[in-house]
This record gives structure tokens, sequence and C-alpha cells, in this order.
């Protein structure tokens, strides 16, 4: 069970993670891999929409996805796109990643490669990574325009896919510390919080929605 302020503090994370950008065609998409298969659904989605004509996607294994995806998130993420119809010239592979900054370089370094021209990127991630990934790539990519994109959905829906209110909860208040910490490391660009997002962040913390904490930090 949740308190009915801490679901409301959730809410308010929930939505601030999301940039509630205007999709618009882009050069490439990037999706970041996870354990969401739903990534590559929203990417394949955007590709059949004319928004971009090529895809890479990003990510090594972790250990939330090392037994789901034994391949290699982005390896799984391309298979599920090539089911869906997508043509296999249209999807790049970048297999090393482990964390969003890696995703960020690494892709960047492969387009690169290819000698693809990008002035604009489509980041594709699970909605609450939205923000970081955009601020993350703000940084590593100077000179780009990025849109932020996540499959259309509520915070209710969410936890129902994921079967845990908590991790959840928990996910959303380690994405936000990130936010907080990661800009004085020089990992993301700094953004604006308001105060009321911080005292939502304060009271989550205080109702124990700990364990995505970077030990040590805010």
């Amino acid at each position: 069970m949740i308190s009915e302020q801490s679901w409301a503090d959730a809410q308010l994370l929930w939505d601030f993670h999301q940039m509630h950008h205007e999709l618009r065609p882009c050069s490439v998409a990037i999706g970041l891999g996870s354990h969401d298969l739903g990534v590559a659904d929203t990417t394949v989605d955007l590709y059949k929409r004319g928004m971009m004509p090529l895809i890479v996607f990003t990510g090594a294994t972790s250990p939330t996805t090392q037994d789901r995806m034994p391949r290699g998130e982005a390896v799984h993420y391309r298979e599920r796109a090539l089911e869906l119809g997508v043509p296999s010239f249209a999807v790049l592979v970048e297999p090393a990643a482990r964390n969003t900054g890696q995703n960020i370089s690494f892709s960047k370094a492969l387009l690169e490669e290819a000698g693809t021209d990008v002035s604009s990127v489509l980041l594709v991630s699970k909605p609450y990574e939205e923000r970081r990934a955009y601020a993350t790539a703000c940084k590593l990519w100077p000179g780009v325009q990025f849109v932020s994109a996540s499959a259309p959905m509520t915070l209710e829906v969410y936890v129902e896919s994921i079967g845990s209110t908590q991790l959840v909860v928990d996910m959303l208040v380690g994405a936000f510390q990130r936010i907080l910490v990661y800009p004085g490391q020089g990992f993301m660009i700094r953004q604006p919080v308001s105060i009321q997002i911080a005292e939502a962040y304060g009271r989550l913390c205080a109702a124990g929605f700990t364990s995505r904490l970077l030990k040590g930090e805010v």
C-alpha cells in the first residue's frame, strides 16, 4: 500500500520526468536499452509514422536484464523491431553501453563511423527516463537538437505493467536524484527544479522509497 500523499508526490515526479516534447521528424532515433521492450515498440511505431529513417538501439546487459535479455538489450530490441516489420537496413545496434552517458556517446560514435549526418535525434526511453536522457544527450552531444519520446501512459498503467508500486516509485526517486547530482559531476546539463517537485522528492525519501538512490549523495 502507498499513502495518498506519497502517490500524489510520485505523480508529480512522473510528470516532471517527462519532457512533453512535440514529436517531429528527426535524422535518427536512439532507443535506450532497458528491461522494457516497450521502448522498442515505441521506436518502431515512430519509424512507421515516418519520424526518422534510421534507428540505433543501444545497450549491453545489466543485473536486471541479463536473464531476460541474454544477448544484450540492443540486440533484443533489434530483434523485436524486425519482428514488427522494420527492415534490417534501418536498424543499427550499439551493444556495449552500460549507462545513459555511454548510450549517447557510443551511439554518436557509431553514427559518425557510419557516415550518418545527424542534426536532430529522437530519444526514445522509458517514460520516467525522458528528462535524464535529454539532459545527458545535451551535455555529451552539443549542436544536435533532441526530441524526447516514450510510450504514452499514465503512472497507474506503468505501475500495473511493472507489478510493483514500491519499485516504480523507488525508480522515480532514484532518477530524480541523478538529475540533481549528475550535473555537478559533469554527466548532464543542469535543469530547473521547482520547490514543489523538490519537496515531493524529499517526502518520498522520508517515506522509504530509497532503494535506487546513490549512496552518500543528496
